[in-house]
């Protein structure tokens, strides 16, 4: 897939201090320069990773970002024409997948197909143990010409819109050890990957291994989306990159600048007893839809739900569990009701994990 060029590191990031005051490393020139641009600051970046900001990427496979020089402009010294894509950015990716890669109708209006657009990478929202999460604005820059293509009509008025793009690593850099748990009863549509799948010496099998956590992710989100199920809308797929809605707001500062803020995790917020009820309907209507559609989520907790105002949505999919084919499935199934029961039960709300779990298997089946 296209990756994004080496570039100084993004202005829009703020590194903390040990004191845990923002520390900006930009020099004044550069922060003059960064006025009036969106910017993302790191009480802004959600994920129970505090050191995301500060870790070596060095030596991470695909997803490695060089040491960058942060007072460094790149516009200095020379002219760019801000219709072509410059450091930390690249083409849309939408035009170069197959159909069956991007999300499912209806297309929502937000989302920019143009084949205009270019992709600017702001910086990272969050590490995990398999894939780390990056935000990405795609936007049509002003002066662009208009490409005529067959979807233009669809996004007229979509010139903009904020990306998360899901980047899952080779298995020599991944994490993420529990992995038969999930993948047990799983079927790939080529009998040739499933097979270099069972043989991980292989350097196919270990891609084909990389790529399968990413599609089981895509595949689950088309489906609960097309469902109702409150997921993030999936935008495309790209080889070991999903590109999904980003859930949060923009807000403007006391300088013009917009930041990006992602909603929290449901661990960080306190809602009222009202909201709470709210939440817990919320929730059991979406694992309702999972298990309807035959998935369990396999990792549900309060760090993999977001608490964006009013609503719920659930993230991180790719260890979906077919509660069919999965021998495993009805003790993954129970641990994730246990789980998010727990969460509610601390709070006030008096719910019962074994009947949820009775009912979503009654629903499954």
């Amino acid at each position: 897939m296209p990756r994004f060029p080496d570039s100084p590191t993004s202005a829009l990031i703020h590194a903390a201090s040990k004191g845990g005051k923002q520390h900006d490393k930009r020099s004044a020139d550069a922060e003059q320069r960064a006025a009036g641009r969106s910017s993302v600051t790191r009480e802004d970046l959600e994920g129970p990773y505090p050191g995301a900001l500060d870790t070596d990427w060095s030596g991470v496979d695909a997803f490695s970002t060089p040491e960058r020089d942060v007072d460094h402009d790149p516009s200095e010294g020379a002219q760019h024409d801000p219709t072509q894509p410059g450091p930390g950015q690249r083409w849309s990716t939408w035009r170069s997948v197959a159909k069956g890669q991007r999300g499912p109708d209806p297309l929502p209006e937000w989302v920019v197909t143009r084949d205009a657009a270019i992709d600017t990478e702001l910086g990272i929202l969050k590490t995990g143990k398999e894939a780390d999460a990056f935000l990405v604005e795609r936007a049509v820059p002003a002066g662009a010409s208009s490409d005529g293509g067959p979807d233009l009509a669809l996004d007229q008025a979509a010139t903009r819109c904020l990306l998360v793009a899901k980047r899952y690593r080779s298995l020599e850099h991944g994490q993420f050890h529990r992995g038969s748990e999930y993948t047990e009863g799983r079927t790939v549509r080529r009998t040739r990957d499933q097979r270099a799948m069972e043989d991980r010496k292989s350097a196919w099998g270990r891609a084909v291994s990389a790529t399968q956590w990413a599609d089981a992710e895509f595949v689950a989100l088309r489906e609960a989306w097309s469902a109702g199920a409150p997921v993030p809308y999936p935008v495309q797929i790209d080889g070991t990159e999903v590109l999904m809605e980003f859930i949060g707001t923009e807000e403007t500062d006391d300088l013009g600048r917009t930041q990006a803020v992602a909603a929290p995790r449901l661990t960080r917020v306190r809602p009222s007893d009202d909201l709470l009820e709210s939440y817990w309907e919320q929730l059991t209507h979406g694992m309702s839809v999972l298990a309807r559609l035959g998935f369990a989520h396999g990792d549900l907790s309060p760090y993999n739900i977001l608490a964006d105002g009013e609503r719920l949505v659930i993230i991180d999919l790719p260890q979906v569990v077919d509660l069919a084919a999965n021998p495993f499935s009805s003790d993954v199934l129970l641990r994730d009701c246990r789980t998010v029961c727990d969460w509610f039960t601390a709070r006030g709300l008096d719910v019962d994990a074994d009947a949820l779990f009775a009912d979503l298997l009654a629903q499954a089946f």
